[in-house]
């Protein structure tokens, strides 16, 4: 394992790290109880790193702090009697380069047990939290058990017997990634392969396999990554089927490799602005990469099954193995992150195939959003997860406010999605607004609150029956500015748009077609006719008052 120890606040890609005050561990306040629940807590995931003597996350050790041996020891000992299946290291000792001490104890994953505290409660980490579960999350963490650990498991294969080519380009991908820290890219290739648990001691790990081997060696895993791509007529018959199923691919190979072939997720339709189309996509690539993405890092790799990617008329379903990561729900999706295949992550994390932190799904709200579309629906059982996504645009006024808002304002990813779910709903409770962006009441302040103070966003109401709407006024200047404005416009756009006025009204004079475009500048409307008449764009005929234009044949 590459972890530079000298240093504390480096951010470990693939690794759990708990920071804790030595008052935490040692003296008359301790709390070994509240260390023994954090250990259990990731050995119940995929383990991780107990810094003890860090006072927050933020901060260096105190100068002069120092520790004694036997204390140290004497902690290591008393955590052990207070955990059960839980493996600790012991601990090292590490003075700062600001001559003040800390120890660190790594945690090892319970790979086939659960663990627990020595009177029997059970703790999982979901997001930077450790919470309690019983009942029938117990059963759900058994089951899971495998699914957290599966990547790594070590194989048989050596790496002397993986393709050179294979490890080459998986190095080079990793030392040209601007998402990798310059510690990890001045490493040997064996260190980065054992850093992003490829290998252990030599040997493949299963995640090892699916990113170094040949298609043979994938074959051996299991449950490796195999894909269908079905799509469905407007009577919901198979009319196309790709299979991705002889493991010939490695997961970015095989991402790439699928975009490639699904060319029906690239249509787009056209919708009327103004006097041009504007071409919107029946999925955005940016959420279907999303979607993809999550289907590979979150599938479970010991239930058997493909993942399904399926093209209906008006929807996009992609199903994959295992249900949502233990404490994951359909309801806080949005926020909750819980990593299934952590190190999987890593490694795509690394090589820019998702987003750097979290599920993604606040990129898909956003996006959705600004396309004027439904939240993805998802369905999600202890076998399979199911996400839909909708093709149509709810409704082109929707579409238009939230074009407006995004150009008129400079807006964060909260802020659209707020926006988004605030303008489809043309006025909406704070009660019904924090359920659709699955936020508790006391969070929805940090999601609305500078967009009330941008004048945005409009209240009414009080306390329950508090509610939100689009400012009227900015309603007003969307119907105004979906006009096109000669004081705007470019010569070339609006030649277009008299040549299209002249077709549909042909002979007629520079006063009729100021009139039928609005109340705009005649002047320049004017100059604009008179150069486009010396042109030889358009004809006219008629004398002073009386010219007219029309289209010459």
């Amino acid at each position: 394992m590459i972890i530079d120890t000298r240093n504390p606040l480096t951010k470990y890609e693939n690794s759990t790290i708990e920071y804790k005050s030595l008052k935490k561990a040692i003296g008359k306040n301790s709390d070994l109880q509240g260390l023994a629940k954090t250990c259990v807590c990731l050995a119940n995931t995929q383990g991780g790193y107990l810094f003890i003597g860090i006072e927050d996350k933020d901060k260096l050790p105190p100068s002069d702090q120092k520790i004694n041996q036997e204390e140290m020891n004497e902690v290591i000992k008393k955590l052990r009697s207070l955990t059960d299946s839980v493996g600790l290291v012991n601990p090292e000792l590490i003075t700062h380069e600001n001559g003040g001490e800390y120890f660190v104890i790594q945690i090892y994953p319970s790979m086939k047990t659960i663990a627990v505290t020595s009177d029997g409660k059970v703790y999982v980490r979901v997001g930077d939290e450790c919470t309690a579960i019983k009942g029938e999350e117990l059963t759900r963490l058994a089951h899971e058990k495998g699914a957290f650990q599966w990547e790594l498991v070590v194989t048989k294969t050596h790496i002397s017997q993986i393709e050179p080519e294979n490890i080459g380009k998986f190095i080079n991908e990793i030392r040209n990634s601007d998402r990798v820290s310059d510690f990890i890219k001045t490493q040997i290739d064996t260190d980065i392969l054992e850093y992003y648990k490829l290998i252990d001691e030599g040997y493949l790990t299963n995640l090892g396999i699916l990113w170094l081997g040949n298609f043979k060696q994938r074959s051996k895993l299991n449950y490796p990554i195999t894909v269908q791509y079905i799509v469905y007529d407007k009577d919901e018959k198979k009319i196309r089927k790709v299979d991705w199923n002889l493991n010939q691919f490695n997961p970015k190979e095989l991402l790439l490799e699928i975009e490639k072939e699904a060319v029906e997720l690239n249509y787009s339709f056209e919708l009327p602005d103004g006097m041009f189309r504007k071409q919107i996509r029946h999925y955005a690539k940016d959420v279907v990469r999303e979607l993809l993405v999550n289907a590979f890092v979150h599938k479970s790799f010991t239930i058997s099954g493909d993942i399904f990617i399926s093209l209906y008329k008006d929807r996009l379903e992609i199903k994959n193995p295992g249900g949502l990561p233990l404490g994951v729900t359909k309801d806080n999706i949005l926020h909750q992150v819980q990593r299934r295949n952590p190190h999987l992550i890593d490694t795509f994390k690394a090589l820019k195939l998702m987003e750097s932190e979290g599920s993604g799904y606040d990129l898909i709200y956003e996006k959705l959003s600004l396309d004027g579309k439904l939240y993805p629906q998802i369905e999600n059982d202890i076998n399979f997860v199911k996400v839909t996504i909708y093709s149509n645009i709810i409704d082109n006024d929707i579409l238009q406010i939230i074009d407006y808002l995004a150009k008129h304002y400079q807006l964060n990813q909260k802020e659209i999605i707020t926006l988004g779910a605030v303008v489809r709903n043309k006025k909406i409770s704070g009660f019904e607004l924090s359920k659709l962006l699955q936020l508790g009441d006391d969070r929805l302040r940090q999601w609305v609150d500078n967009l009330v103070e941008k004048n945005i966003i409009v209240t009414e109401g009080k306390t329950k029956g508090l509610m939100y709407m689009i400012n009227p006024k900015i309603l007003s200047s969307v119907e105004h500015d979906l006009k096109p404005s000669l004081k705007t416009m470019e010569e070339p756009q609006l030649r277009a748009l008299i040549k299209e006025d002249l077709k549909l009204h042909p002979n007629s004079k520079i006063s009729e077609i100021h009139k039928r475009m609005g109340d705009f500048d005649i002047k320049y409307l004017r100059r604009i006719i008179y150069k486009m008449y010396e042109e030889n764009e358009i004809k006219r005929d008629g004398e002073k008052k009386n010219m007219a234009y029309f289209l010459g044949k």
